[in-house]
């Protein structure tokens, strides 16, 4: 039964599941092609990458400093809490851009020898057939880029070209090639035999050695073992194995010779700040002992006596007191004046001074010295550890200073108080003979002289010694070793191919689907129109099948048949006295195919025995004309007499505004809309409307009305009370559905009589119930299997 003016209820909103799967099921050929190309992608990657292989080495790194003042500060918390950082420190040396370029110079990494293949490219590291000599100077060849090909076509003649698409030219082995970046000579290599790589092409490149440290950079991972420990995992990538292996191991000998200079550079200022001491106490002791030889040729002394070995003893014993506060003092005035410089330059170790701090500190202030100097290679002076690394020096240097100046004072008086206490001795020792007291002076000075010289040069050696057997600051704890192919799982690739051609097009259409406001299907209309009833769904159509034909088993006749018995099911319940035979057709905007609709529906009705007239009411955009001219002889004319001129001219008589045409083998009446008026609203208001609805009603079994869109203009509204009924148009993927709320309104209003929808243009994958109407489409509908079944 037909359903009166009642509220529309809005969607609800649930969630259909069945709709939601059928959204993606409809298009699982989309799915298909993504993952078939995925997969393919996925072969040709398996297929053609070229493999990579990665290195490891382990190394350790060593604490060269023996000071045991050092074993007393680890104690402390702000040093201990230094010992992370260190290690990161000494990891940034190793990769530092001076000592990578180091390696890549020494192991020429940027020249590059590739065999070409027929779809990649593999690098020759080993095993070269050919020598490339370069006559150019080492420093123009790290800054320059290059390429060239070479391809042997005998044994002693090869192909040359700079570029893959220029002509070769012909070169004989051992000749100089001229080229832009100079002269290049090749040669075959050792024992390798040239036609085993005849007709074979090879490319070598050439890069500049700051573009291959860089890279090389990136590639090389360093970390600790463990957190805390100074073991360190050198870890590289490459598509040669022993060339990351040698990378790794020429970089850690690189770090070691570092290293090593550097401790060579600490030694050498102590020897020299001891050479220098050596050569004047060298000096004073011949001059002491030429005064003894001296002395004792002038007065004859051959024997000392007891008593003045007594006074000797105990002014001997202050004056060696006296004189190592002296050295001592000269030692602080030297470091004091190294401190005074400014610069952060090192002080001289290992000379055994007396307070145990100052030791300490001077030590301290050598060490971050070092740590300075190897962060300033990786960084530059702004660099944050380098400010912090300068702070913490000024703030020793300054205590420094002050325990200098400390220990110089506390000294003077000492030195003072053996002034004093030697002067007492040697008045004693006036009374004895002043040769005598003479000589054992002159012993004293050399005894003490003699002793200190001893000292230094033992000093000395051990200073020579260290610098000669300076340990590297890493200990390789297992060397480069070679971890083999990065696996590269082809099951993992092809199921992440089938991932990824899943989600692609699944992405994609819930994309669209989100973003889509458009109008599909009959259920999509439900959705959003609940009480309004639907007659039917109109499939999408080629261009050549605009109208139906006589005998017509298409799926577009079966669907206008579906809407013919529909309609008729609504018209049985509800008996109207006048116009129930007058159906209008309309829709929201234009476009929507109301010319479409009216002739196949009265077509359909016609074909059923019934008297059908069409009647083109779109007097603003009338469209009726062009589509019957595409399936008649008869030639149609859009100018005809038609609506128009008989509502405009009293004198135009009705029957001479009807035609009949034969559609397809089906006849047909059509009352063209005429010549488009200056007044179409105007004209549809005047009393002839009238006097038309209620002529055509009587003499036509059904009278199809093609109307203009009812929300653009107002001429549908102002003739809608001479229809019975009205079919409204929705068309699939082209209707908005937010345009659905002026039909909301008018059905809610009464505007328009006994509104039916129709949803057009539909696809067959979108039809409602999952229907496409194939068991009454012709055989050449039916899918190819379909039709081999009916054959056999």
């Amino acid at each position: 039964m037909y359903m009166e003016n009642n509220n529309i209820p809005t969607n609800t909103g649930k969630f259909n599941l069945k709709k939601a799967v059928m959204a993606y099921v409809k298009r699982w050929k989309w799915f298909a092609l993504s993952v078939l190309v995925c997969a393919l992608l996925a072969f040709l990657k398996n297929r053609y990458t070229v493999p990579v292989y990665s290195a490891t080495a382990k190394i350790m790194l060593l604490d060269n400093n023996s000071n045991p003042g050092n074993a007393v500060l680890k104690d402390l918390s702000f040093v201990t809490g230094q010992e992370d950082n260190k290690v990161e420190d000494e990891i940034q040396v190793i990769k530092s851009r001076n000592l990578i370029k180091n390696v890549v110079e020494k192991l020429n990494l940027n020249i590059q020898f590739f065999s070409l293949g027929k779809v990649n490219e593999y690098e020759m590291y080993s095993g070269r057939p050919f020598d490339v000599q370069f006559l150019v100077s080492d420093s123009v060849l790290a800054r320059t880029s290059t390429m060239f090909y070479i391809k042997p076509i005998s044994e002693s003649h090869f192909e040359y070209k700079s570029h893959v698409d220029e002509d070769p030219k012909t070169y004989t082995f051992d000749e100089t090639i001229s080229t832009a970046m100079g002269g290049v000579v090749i040669s075959k290599k050792g024992d390798h035999e040239v036609n085993t790589y005849q007709g074979r092409a090879f490319k070598i490149k050439v890069t500049p050695v700051k573009t291959v440290a860089k890279l090389l950079k990136e590639k090389l991972s360093i970390f600790p073992a463990a957190k805390g420990s100074k073991v360190i995992d050198l870890f590289l990538e490459s598509e040669v194995e022993n060339k990351s292996i040698d990378i790794i191991n020429t970089l850690v000998n690189e770090y070691n010779l570092v290293t090593v200079e550097k401790n060579k550079l600490r030694a050498k200022a102590t020897a020299n700040f001891i050479n220098d001491r050596v050569e004047a106490i060298a000096s004073d002791l011949l001059d002491v002992e030429d005064s003894i030889v001296r002395y004792k040729s002038a007065n004859k002394i051959t024997d000392i006596s007891s008593k003045s070995g007594m006074l000797s003893s105990s002014s001997l014993n202050s004056e060696q007191q006296l004189q190592d506060i002296r050295i001592q003092l000269n030692m602080l005035n030297y470091m004091k004046k190294t401190l005074e410089t400014g610069a952060f330059d090192n002080l001289p170790a290992n000379l055994g001074g007396s307070d145990p701090a100052l030791v300490s500190l001077a030590s301290r202030y050598n060490e971050l010295i070092e740590q300075r100097r190897l962060v300033l290679k990786s960084a530059g002076e702004n660099n944050s550890v380098v400010i912090q690394l300068e702070q913490t020096l000024k703030a020793i240097k300054s205590n420094l200073s002050v325990s200098i100046d400390n220990n110089i004072n506390t000294l003077n008086i000492q030195l003072r108080g053996l002034q004093n206490q030697l002067s007492t001795i040697n008045s004693k020792i006036s009374s004895v003979p002043v040769q005598e007291s003479k000589l054992i002076s002159i012993s004293r000075k050399q005894s003490i002289k003699e002793s200190l010289y001893l000292y230094l040069l033992e000093k000395r050696e051990e200073a020579e010694i260290s610098q000669t057997t300076t340990m590297p600051s890493a200990k390789i704890v297992e060397p480069a070793y070679g971890l083999g192919t990065v696996q590269k799982r082809p099951m993992v690739i092809y199921a992440g191919a089938l991932f990824i051609g899943l989600l692609i097009p699944f992405l994609i259409i819930y994309v669209v689907d989100l973003l889509d406001t458009k109008i599909h299907n009959k259920e999509d209309l439900q959705d959003v129109i609940k009480n309004i009833p639907v007659l039917g769904e109109i499939p999408n159509i080629k261009e050549n099948q605009v109208l139906i034909k006589q005998n017509d088993r298409s799926l577009l006749s079966e669907s206008f048949r579906i809407i013919r018995t529909n309609f008729d099911f609504i018209k049985k319940s509800k008996t109207l006295e006048r116009y129930g035979n007058v159906v209008f057709v309309t829709s929201t905007i234009k476009g929507e195919g109301k010319s479409f609709v009216s002739l196949n529906a009265a077509l359909t009705l016609s074909h059923s025995g019934h008297r059908v007239l069409v009647i083109g009411a779109d007097l603003r955009n009338p469209q009726l004309a062009q589509q019957i001219k595409k399936s008649v002889d008869k030639k149609v004319d859009a100018k005809t007499i038609g609506l128009s001129e008989y509502l405009a001219d009293s004198s135009v008589l009705l029957g001479e505004t009807i035609n009949s045409y034969n559609i397809n083998g089906i006849k047909l009446d059509v009352l063209l809309s005429g010549r488009i008026p200056p007044n179409p609203a105007e004209l549809l208001m005047s009393d002839r409307v009238k006097t038309l609805f209620d002529t055509v009603s009587e003499q036509y079994d059904y009278v199809i009305v093609d109307t203009a869109p009812s929300m653009l203009v107002t001429d549908t509204l102002i003739i809608s009370e001479y229809a019975g009924y009205t079919m409204y148009l929705v068309r699939a993927g082209y209707t908005d559905k937010a345009v659905l709320n002026f039909t909301k309104e008018i059905y809610e209003q009464n505007k328009l009589q006994r509104m039916m929808l129709i949803v057009n243009d539909v696809k067959q994958s979108n039809f409602g119930y999952g229907a496409k109407y194939g068991y009454y489409a012709s055989d050449e509908n039916k899918g190819l299997f379909s039709r081999l079944k009916g054959t056999t």
